[in-house]
Order: structure tokens, then C-alpha cells, then sequence
């Protein structure tokens, strides 16, 4: 498989601060290129996106505690119709993972928890996986371990912040005894996320959980929780500093299971700020099976505001000695650890620039060490690479080329001492050198998590979209899907008249076109007028000429050349910048009418909705404070008339996320009915008035004849977010990108 090089994270800093944010700036060397205006797909790291908790949230706060498990099953109640749901691909990229376990009862059989795509199971090591988790159910994953007899537990809810971007939470642990096939709650519902579930070794009634808690609420299940009756009731044995505190994880010492280590973690996101670290941050260790602990010093960082998230690695070949990896609560690496005597004392090792450079500005995404069961001194850490050391932490080196980036997982197989298993934000991988290279991918991972979609009516088998850390990906131009633009992808579009004329971006609006499919891409950013872009930066084709284009900044540009030159045609349509870094104050959506080529929709991130019915020449603003706007749709007939949807959680009293305008926006309806109480990500008019919505609960559709009554659209789709659809009315069917379960396709009149 081609391996495609990275963009550096200082380069898409560089970017999202402001080194394109400027009118008509040129760049003579787009990045990864070797051409001025060329581009050769590549890939590259960045601090997890903030778009996702700023588009979720309501101005001025944050998530309501269980606001998503409730909207599920508000969704839950709502009767189906149409067909059946297809997964469309793809099966042979992957997404993130969180944890890997094996079956001790059975060879080649391992688990794995994907980030928003449910739990897996493959029985032969790893080529291919099935899914072994109840499609109703939550698919946000934080742990997952097994039993020696084989039981499985399961923790819901990630435990590590994107950032400031939306990790599910979950509804707590969950046990099967019939290898996936049905499933029990164990409670711990109101955790928020789980980051580790440990089965004591010698007695598998005794269980140990690390609930990490919710990123966005005080208080609740935090802490480790302790079980002597297989999870039928629980004790919390270690509680927390503060309400923001939660145990990131815990580990059974394999060398005497009387001594146990967890990882205790301050971290929380508001709106205006994120705080991964505080004086509730340390190492913590029992003695007596996790009944009581105390907090490991001797040479740790000392309880204070800028201690971080820590990983924690055990040996089993020499008992006592133990790692420690710390970073800071701003992101960055802080120092790497070593204890001979259980934790009693530490010694602080060297940190060569590769071992730093590994956490980037981002460490609280890994705190993960992974310690060779055979060899004390073969030690692994989760970075952006792979970081692996062979003499106990004196010196590293770093695999960004073999595998993907961002670990998360690893997992030694007892059977065959030399195969490791390895997760990370691309999926699963094998190796049978002990992990020195070698890595072999997953065949059919089917869970990757996508921001969007794009088809054609021309050829119904093209399909690409945009998705998490994975890139732009096509399912042409090779024998399955394959990434034709590197980043986050973003924003994917296909020419409706020439198949082969695709555009794609990456985040915070780098965008680039192509006249063969994909194989070249010039980029044309620098062409826009902006002085803000957001994450997901939105271009779109006028439904009347697709050689003319929109793309929206903080002011709107348009193209009559197809995507070669641009011209702003309104001034900034924003309240201007927020207070975080992330750009905020940027254009979410535009919308040009069919009927009426001068009328053209756009929505801001900061609620606005405005109209021009003279091609930018004046523009009205027909909404404003309003949750961020993620969709307008246009009726086709009639430019006056508009759908607008919205995102945003909130507590209490229903949020309208569905709103139509007969009269050019002088006044609105909500048709938000029965919809579950969660973000709508997207609107499409189907044939005859039908109406289809993306939801954070899947996709539903309702008629614009009997406003607000909505049914769940087809069946066989996960309970998962939709973030866009795509709609293609001469071949009858329309695709949902997932964020966690890939592409669906589905039949629709």
C-alpha cells in the first residue's frame, strides 16, 4: 500500500491562524506539493477539531448532562418507513479505536472499540471484523476488556476530548457472556465516559473500573469504581479532587494483582476554554486489590494546576517497574518516568525531541504506555506516531510511516508472543515482529467516521466524502476506496454534469479542484477573499450551472469559472471573531436558488440567516440568534421559500431545529415536531415535497404538506450520527455520511 507523507500540525496551525485568512493572498507552493498549484494527496496531524463542541452547544454553554442518550431514545420511539439501509462502504480504511481485548477461549478472536462506531469482533486475528454490538444501542466506545472465561465488558463513552470536539458520552458498562451476541447494563450510567475496565485475574467476580466522567458536567459516576459480584453492584474506592476530576485509567499489576495503579485526571471544556489537567491529576496505587489507595509521589509531579493527563504502563516480566508519561494541561509533553520499586519512588528519563514531539500540543488525546509482557525495557507510548524505546525509555524512535497516526490501542497476544495488536485513528493493525514493523492493516473494518458525502447522477457507484483524520476518499481510481486529499476531510463535491470535475477540502477551508477525477488536485484558497474559514468550510455548485461555485468564509465568494478565480460578493455576514482561537464568526452554508439565480441563502456559525436576491449586491439579514446554522435548502421552484436547519443541545424545554420561510425569511415556522431533541445537521428536498433531515440520531423524513410529523427513515442503520446527505432523485436514492458507521445508501421515491 502507498504510504502518503503527513502534514506537519505546525503547518495547519500555521493556516488556521491566519497564514491564508487574507484577501487574495497567493501561495506559490501549496502544502505537500511538488508544483505551484499542484497537489499530491498527503496527510496530516492537527489538534482535534473544536467545530464539533462549538456546533453542538448553544452559545454560552455547554452539553446538558445525557442530552444525547436522551435524544436516542426520543428517536427510538419514532416509528420507521421506507426500506432498508446498505452500508456503502468503505470496509478497507478504518476510523479510531480506543481499546483492543482478545478472547482468551478462543484463538484469533479480538475486540475492538471503535470511537463512535460500536464494539467489533474479527476471529481471525484481525484481517476482518464484524459487528458485535446491538445497533440501537449507544455506538460511543471507551473501553473493553474480557474475562478468563470469555465474558466481555464494555465501558460506553470516550474518554479522550477531541479537543473541544464532541467525544459521545455513554450509559455506562455493559457485560455479555454469549461472545457480543446480547448484551447487559451493569449501571455506572451517569459516568459520561469510560476510560479502562480491568477484570482482576484471579477472581473474575472482581472488577475495576476507571470512570473518567463527563467532559462537559460536574459531578457524577467518577472515579474507580469497584465490584466483588461481576458488576451486579458497585463501590467507588478512589474518589476525586473536584467535580471536574475522573480516573482516565486502571491497571491490575500483572506481576501481583493485589497492587493496582490508576490514573486520576482533571479536564473539562466550557464554552470558552478547554482545561485538560489540575491539582486532581496523579498516579494512584492499592495495595489490597483497589479497596484503598493513596497518591504515588517520590519524584512525580507534585498535585498542582498544570499537571496534565498521565499514562501509566506496568511491567509483567519485572515486577515493580512501572512508566509514566505526563503532559501538561495546555497539551504538551511534560516528562517521562520510571519507578523500580512499584511507584515508591521515580526517576525522570530523558526526553529527546522525538519522545516530545509525539504528544504535539495534544497529549490528553493518547496517555497511553504499552509495556512489552516478555521484556521490561521494551516500552511503547501513544503519540501521533508510534514511540518505541528498547532500553527502557533512554532513547526512541518514532513510526509515522508504517502505520496510522494517533495510537490509542495495543495488545499483546499470549498465543504467539511475538503478535501485537495496535489501534489508532485508522483502524486495526497486526504485527508478528513484536511490534518492530511489520504492521499489516485490517482488511474490513467498516466504522469510519465521516463529516460528509458527495455523489453524482451520472454514475451511482461514485461516492467520496470527507472524514475524520482519514482524509477525502473516493471509491473510484483504485479497487476500493483510497484517499485522494489528505488532512481531516471536509468538504467533498462532485460536478453533476462531469463526473470527473470532483473538489475537496481540508479543514479551516483549504480547498482544492480537480478536471480528472481526483488523480491531480490545484489548490485555490489563496484565490477566496476570507478573514475567517471555518473547520468545515462550505462550497457548493448553483443547482442551475455547476461551473459556477459559492464558497463561504466570513464573506461569500463566488466563481463563474469553475473554481479557478473568485470574487467576494458580500461583506463579512458574521458578529465577527469569538473569544476561543478557533476561527469562529464564519459561514456554515449557502444555498443558491434554482429558480431565481440572483437569490442566494447562506448561514453563519453564529446564528445569522441572510438573503440577496440581486447576486450580493445588498444583502438582508432574516435570522439571527440562533443555535449554528448547518443547512439551507432552497425550494425549487420557489426562491422565497427555505428551510433552515440547526444544531445545539439543550436541557429542558425543545430547541427548534427545523424552520421554513414562504416569504423570504419575513417569517418562520418550526417543523421541528417530533423530531428527537438533537442537532439537525442537514436538509434535502426530496420529489414531491418530501422532506429528509440529518440528524444526531439518524435520518428522517416528513412532507412539507403536514409540517413537523416525521417518521425514521428506512431500517438497518445504526443509531449513529448522520452529518450529511445526499440526495439523487433521477437514480432514486440517497447516501448518509456516518459519523462512526461509514456510508449508507438507501432507496427513496
Amino acid at each position: 500500500m502507498r504510504r502518503r507523507r503527513r502534514l506537519s500540525a505546525a503547518l495547519i496551525l500555521g493556516i488556521a491562524t491566519g497564514l491564508l485568512a487574507t484577501s487574495g493572498t497567493a501561495l506559490a507552493d501549496p502544502p505537500g506539493t511538488g508544483q505551484p498549484g499542484e497537489y499530491r494527496p498527503v496527510r496530516g496531524p492537527s489538534a482535534p477539531a473544536e467545530h464539533r463542541f462549538l456546533q453542538k452547544t448553544l452559545p454560552g454553554q455547554t452539553l446538558p448532562r445525557h442530552a444525547h442518550a436522551q435524544a436516542a431514545e426520543e428517536a427510538k420511539r419514532i416509528p420507521s418507513v421506507g426500506g432498508r439501509w446498505t452500508l456503502a462502504g468503505p470496509t478497507n480504511i478504518g476510523g479510531r479505536i480506543v481499546d483492543l481485548a482478545l478472547d482468551p477461549t478462543r484463538p484469533d478472536t479480538v475486540y475492538a472499540a471503535a470511537a463512535s462506531g460500536g464494539l467489533w469482533v474479527s476471529t481471525d486475528a484481525a484481517r476482518t471484523f464484524a459487528p458485535a454490538w446491538p445497533e440501537d444501542g449507544t455506538q460511543a466506545m471507551g473501553a473493553v476488556t474480557t474475562a478468563p472465561d470469555g465474558t466481555i465488558y464494555v465501558g460506553t463513552g470516550e474518554a479522550n476530548p477531541g479537543g473541544g470536539s464532541i467525544t459521545y458520552e455513554g450509559t455506562g458498562v455493559y457485560r455479555s457472556t454469549d461472545r457480543g451476541r446480547t448484551w447487559t447494563n451493569l449501571g455506572l450510567r451517569d459516568s459520561g465516559a469510560i476510560g479502562a475496565v480491568e477484570v482482576d485475574p484471579r477472581n473474575d467476580r472482581h472488577l475495576l473500573v476507571a470512570a473518567t466522567g463527563s467532559l462537559y458536567s460536574p459531578g457524577g459516576d467518577r472515579g474507580v469504581y469497584r465490584s466483588t459480584d461481576g458488576g451486579a453492584t458497585w463501590q467507588r474506592t478512589l474518589d476525586v479532587a473536584t467535580e471536574f476530576t475522573g480516573a482516565a485509567d486502571v491497571r491490575f499489576d500483572p506481576a501481583d494483582p493485589r497492587r493496582v495503579y490508576a490514573v486520576l485526571w482533571d479536564h473539562r471544556r466550557t464554552p470558552e476554554k478547554r482545561t485538560y489537567g489540575g491539582v486532581g491529576s496523579g498516579v494512584f496505587r492499592s495495595t489490597d486489590g483497589g479497596v484503598t489507595w493513596q497518591r504515588l509521589g517520590g519524584g512525580l509531579p507534585e498535585a498542582g494546576p498544570d499537571v496534565g493527563r498521565i499514562g501509566i504502563g506496568v511491567s509483567a516480566s519485572e515486577p515493580g517497574r512501572l512508566y509514566a508519561i505526563v503532559n501538561s494541561t495546555a497539551g504538551p509533553f511534560a516528562g517521562f518516568y520510571t519507578s523500580g520499586d512499584a511507584g515508591d519512588s521515580w526517576t525522570r528519563l530523558p526526553a529527546p525531541p522525538e519522545l516530545v514531539s509525539s504528544q504535539s500540543s495534544f497529549g490528553w488525546w493518547f496517555g497511553k504506555i504499552w509495556v512489552d509482557p516478555d521484556d521490561s525495557r521494551q516500552v511503547h507510548v501513544a503519540g501521533v506516531p508510534l514511540m518505541t524505546s528498547k532500553d527502557g525509555g533512554q532513547t526512541w524512535t518514532a513510526d509515522s510511516t508504517s502505520i496510522h497516526v494517533d495510537q490509542h490501542a495495543m495488545v499483546w497476544d499470549p498465543r504467539h508472543p511475538a503478535r501485537v495488536y495496535l489501534g489508532n485513528d485508522g483502524g486495526v493493525y497486526r504485527s508478528d515482529a513484536d511490534g518492530h514493523g511489520g504492521w499489516v492493516k485490517a482488511e474490513h473494518e467498516p466504522y469510519t467516521q465521516f463529516y460528509s458525502a458527495a455523489i453524482t447522477p451520472q454514475d451511482p457507484s461514485r461516492i467520496s466524502g470527507g472524514t475524520q483524520d482519514n482524509g477525502s476518499l473516493r471509491s473510484w481510481g483504485g479497487p476500493r476506496f483510497n484517499e485522494y486529499l489528505g488532512g481531516d476531510g471536509e468538504e467533498n463535491l462532485i460536478n453533476p454534469r462531469n463526473k470527473d470535475n470532483v473538489f475537496a477540502c481540508y479543514q479551516y477551508g483549504n480547498c482544492f479542484r480537480s478536471t480528472d477525477g481526483g488523480d491531480t488536485m490545484t489548490f485555490f484558497t489563496p484565490a477566496t477573499t476570507a478573514d475567517r474559514r471555518n473547520w468545515f468550510t462550505p462550497v457548493q455548485f448553483d443547482p442551475n450551472d455547476p461551473s459556477v461555485l459559492y464558497y463561504g468564509g466570513n464573506r461569500l465568494n463566488r466563481s463563474t469559472d469553475g473554481g479557478v478565480t473568485w470574487t467576494p460578493i458580500s461583506p463579512d455576514l458574521t458578529g465577527g471573531p469569538g473569544q476561543d482561537a478557533y476561527p469562529y464568526g464564519t459561514i456554515t452554508t449557502v444555498a443558491a436558488a434554482k429558480a431565481d439565480p440572483k437569490t442566494i441563502w447562506v448561514g453563519t456559525d453564529d446564528g445569522r440567516v441572510w438573503v440577496t436576491r440581486d447576486l450580493g449586491q445588498t444583502w438582508r439579514k432574516v435570522l439571527e440568534n440562533q443555535p449554528w446554522v448547518t443547512r439551507i435548502a432552497v425550494a425549487e421552484h420557489d426562491p422565497g421559500t427555505a428551510y433552515v436547519t440547526l444544531s445545539g443541545y439543550r436541557s429542558g424545554s425543545k430547541l427548534p431545529h427545523v424552520l421554513r420561510t414562504r416569504d423570504g425569511g419575513g417569517t418562520w415556522r418550526d417543523l421541528s415536531g417530533n423530531l428527537p431533541n438533537a442537532p439537525v445537521n442537514d436538509v434535502v428536498l426530496g420529489l414531491g415535497g418530501i422532506l429528509y433531515v440529518a440528524t444526531d440520531q439518524g435520518v428522517f423524513v416528513g412532507h412539507a404538506v403536514v409540517p413537523g410529523r416525521w417518521h425514521r427513515l428506512g431500517r438497518g442503520m445504526p443509531m449513529v450520527p448522520v452529518d450529511d446527505i445526499e440526495y439523487d432523485g433521477r437514480n432514486h436514492r440517497m447516501v448518509a455520511a456516518t459519523f462512526g458507521r461509514g456510508l449508507y445508501e438507501i432507496r427513496v421515491p
